[in-house]
């Protein structure tokens, strides 16, 4: 599209429609879509370094392995100092650690997952970014300011499941 109105200002030039001023200046807007266009493309096409996404994941069940031998100790402390104001809860103190633990656990295993989902935001799954949404509203407003009838100006995509693709 950027190709054919590139020509079509250069159509448009040589008939002495626009002045050759305006001609560099449109002709310098349409290099800038290209290249915003390109920088685009290229965000799209990057690989994300699996090395972070492997070490994020072997990290977090590393911590999570790892907490109750952090917990335990410190839940018994706990007990042992209220022992001599409840000896019941005290003794049964360190059971705690349990449901701490696996509060603690889960958020970060959650953390995790949808860190792991968000990796690629463009791949067309419920948490992506809705680019075909944006794009079409786009597409929708440009058509509306030329002027375009409503028959031919296309329809905004279903929310399928409650997801914009």
């Amino acid at each position: 599209m950027l190709y054919l109105q590139s020509h079509h200002l250069r159509q448009l030039k040589e008939k002495g429609v626009i002045w050759e001023f305006s001609f560099l200046e449109l002709e310098g807007v349409i290099q800038e879509f290209f290249a915003l266009q390109g920088k685009s493309e290229r965000i799209k096409n990057f690989p994300y370094p699996r090395q972070f996404a492997t070490l994020n994941h072997f990290f977090m069940w590393l911590f999570v392995l790892l907490l109750p031998l952090a917990l335990v100790p410190q839940f018994a402390e706990i007990g042992s100092e209220l022992i001599t104001k409840s000896p019941l809860i005290g003794k049964l103190f360190v059971w705690f650690t349990v449901p701490f633990y696996v509060i603690v656990a889960w958020i970060f295993h959650t953390m995790e997952r949808i860190g792991r989902t968000g990796e690629n935001p463009f791949e067309g799954t419920a948490n992506d970014v809705p680019i075909s949404t944006i794009a079409r509203g786009i597409e929708i407003d440009h058509r509306e300011n030329l002027g375009e009838s409503g028959e031919d100006i296309p329809e905004q995509f279903a929310v399928k499941h409650h997801t914009q693709f």
